[in-house]
């Protein structure tokens, strides 16, 4: 191969080297690992050649450079393609991607809109390029929390070709996150039945609460996106350490919700016991929380540039023992990393409150509330039974000063009923029982999370559709978690949702003393609250359906006493409960993994 190389540079140099023998020694030398040479080859023949298809070869350079993370590098390839040849398009989607993965968001936009606007879809080769700007923009405007203009980038993208389930899948999630009800809306070419299909696993915790369907969810991304048949790393046998070597692995180690409950628990495992390890792509958000997690662990390390294989390989010269996954199928998995099985033990714990699906997953952390011994059948993993309560919390976790109602943007008077879950977790079935909570207690007022303003318009006129004044609905911005943490203070009864609910904003809750009522199902994320109030010893919340759940949201609305007891009791749990005991939840993790390792 060096000889093909140093021939074909030789011949560049002479201008002798024709632009198909170019193509075929540079596809060589990338095909063999040995990109930088590509490159070397692509800038020589460019310096000495004068073509018509410089701008080709200056996109294949781009490409090449991109593979070896010079971004400036590509990004100057890219634009001369596009300066010799204003009307080639696979610079300008390609330069968005770059633009993405340099955090210039704004200008990655401006390239794919430009697409979208100047291309024409009516030929095959340039509607795989309309539809690739479309799908970027509906994916980027999304995590810029633009929805409604992403979900109309990617309706224009269905309407092109409805035959793309990850067009279909996002554009659900998006309507679920503007409350843009119902869910599955009619879209030429593709009816409810593949829209279902199509839907992601956890898109489906907001949709049903049936077990089945949720794994077949979970299955569909499996069978389509992660490999398989890759070596398996870890020696099957275990290490036998002297210190089982634990290592948590997680996108969201940062002001995340996953970190808010983890924190202290990373803190408080038992070092003569333990070594604990971190694996982060997390963003860098400088806030305290990511500071504490990261002093938190004994080893820590960034593997955000790595490949999968790479982050497996890191993991795998550690040796470590038992590898918990904090991600599931939520945004930034890496399910590819997993398998290759870095670790002879795979747990996953709270990132996706449903199975995985993942054939690289052995265990999910559970409690026998939240999934019971019949439904573990419909979970791919083997539920791993904590004595007392699943979820782990902190209790070093801040309050800021308790707010007035006025300062919240509340009446004086009114019986608060409160549900500051995300938006995509509120249903039209569970808000008509709301409207007639607010029917029937008619000082009452229903508190929501402000997430977004299509989310907040559209419920808006949900509440006036069911004949109630749109004036009894309040929306409460996003604030930093101390000063959020306050604001349940100020509310009576918290309302969960159905089917996917509350799970660390339930923790938070019940930790302020705020009673929460609760619709419990047969799913993971539909017991998530049941198995909170059950450690709490506060069965009397958990129903089990919206008939009665409406009668005792109404019940409670109209007697204070019983409002009062109820706080009352959750303080004593506060103070001496096992749901907020973080020390004896960590112990009785550490002897479920010891307990693991003993059995290999």
């Amino acid at each position: 191969m060096e000889e093909l190389f140093a021939s074909a540079v030789l011949r560049a140099w002479r201008q002798e080297l024709e632009f198909s023998e170019l193509i075929d020694c540079t596809s060589q030398l990338e095909a063999q690992k040995l990109g930088p040479l590509a490159i070397v080859l692509y800038q020589t023949w460019l310096t000495r050649t004068d073509s018509p298809y410089a701008y080709a070869v200056n996109f294949n350079l781009g490409v090449s450079l991109s593979n070896e993370n010079d971004l400036a590098g590509a990004k100057a390839a890219y634009l001369r393609a596009i300066a010799i040849a204003p009307a080639f398009v696979q610079p300008r989607l390609n330069l968005g991607m770059l633009y993405e993965r340099m955090g210039q968001v704004d200008k990655a936009i401006l390239e794919w809109r430009w697409v979208e606007q100047n291309v024409s879809p009516a030929t095959p080769e340039n509607q795989t390029l309309v539809l690739m700007a479309l799908n970027n923009l509906g994916r980027v405007l999304d995590t810029q929390k633009q929805f409604q203009d992403a979900l109309g980038f990617l309706g224009r993208s269905l309407a092109i070709d409805p035959n793309q389930p990850d067009a279909v899948h996002h554009w659900v999630h998006l309507r679920q996150k503007q409350c843009v009800w119902p869910i599955y809306a009619p879209l030429a070419g593709i009816d409810v039945a593949s829209m279902q299909d199509s839907t992601s696993a956890l898109a489906m915790l907001s949709v049903t609460d049936d077990p089945a369907v949720q794994l077949a969810a979970a299955r569909r991304y499996v069978d389509k996106k992660v490999i398989s048949g890759v070596p398996k790393l870890a020696n099957a046998r275990g290490y036998q350490h002297r210190k089982l070597r634990i290592a948590y692995a997680s996108s969201d180690f940062c002001m995340h919700p996953v970190s808010l409950l983890t924190a202290e628990m990373f803190e408080l495992h038992d070092r003569s016991q333990f070594e604990v390890y971190g694996f982060c792509w997390s963003p860098e958000d400088g806030s305290a929380m990511r500071q504490r997690v990261i002093a938190a662990m004994d080893h820590f390390f960034r593997i955000d540039k790595m490949s999968d294989e790479a982050a497996a390989q890191l993991m795998r010269s550690h040796e470590i023992d038992i590898l918990v996954d904090l991600q599931g199928q939520t945004s930034g998995a890496r399910a590819n990393m997993l398998a290759y099985h870095p670790a002879p033990i795979q747990i996953t714990y709270l990132g996706l409150p449903a199975t995985t699906g993942l054939p690289s997953i052995d265990y999910v952390i559970a409690d026998r509330f939240l999934i019971p011994e019949d439904t573990a059948p419909f979970y791919w993993e083997k539920p791993l039974y904590m004595p007392d309560i699943y979820q782990v919390s902190d209790r070093k976790r801040g309050v800021g000063p308790i707010p007035s109602r006025a300062s919240c943007g509340l009446p004086a008077e009114g019986f608060v009923f409160c549900s500051l879950n995300n938006n995509y977790k509120y249903t039209p079935e569970v808000f008509d029982v709301w409207m007639n909570i607010l029917r029937r207690t008619p000082s009452s007022l229903l508190w929501l999370l402000s997430d977004n303003p299509w989310a907040q318009a559209n419920l808006l006129r949900e509440a006036q559709a069911r004949g109630i004044d749109p004036a009894r609905l309040f929306f409460a911005p996003r604030v930093s978690p101390e000063n959020y943490l306050a604001r349940y203070a100020v509310a009576d009864l918290f309302l969960d949702t159905f089917p996917f609910n509350a799970g660390t904003t339930a923790n938070d809750a019940l930790w302020m003393g705020l009673p929460v009522l609760t619709y419990c199902g047969r799913s993971f994320a539909s017991r998530m609250a049941g198995a909170l109030l059950t450690a709490a010893k506060l069965e009397e919340l958990i129903t089990y359906n919206l008939q009665d759940y409406e009668e005792k949201a109404v019940a409670l609305a109209t007697d204070p006493q019983a409002c009062s007891r109820l706080r009352a009791h959750l303080q004593e749990v506060h103070e001496h409960g096992v749901l907020f005991d973080t020390a004896l939840f960590t112990r009785n993790l550490e002897t479920r993994l010891q307990q693991l390792c003993a059995e290999l």
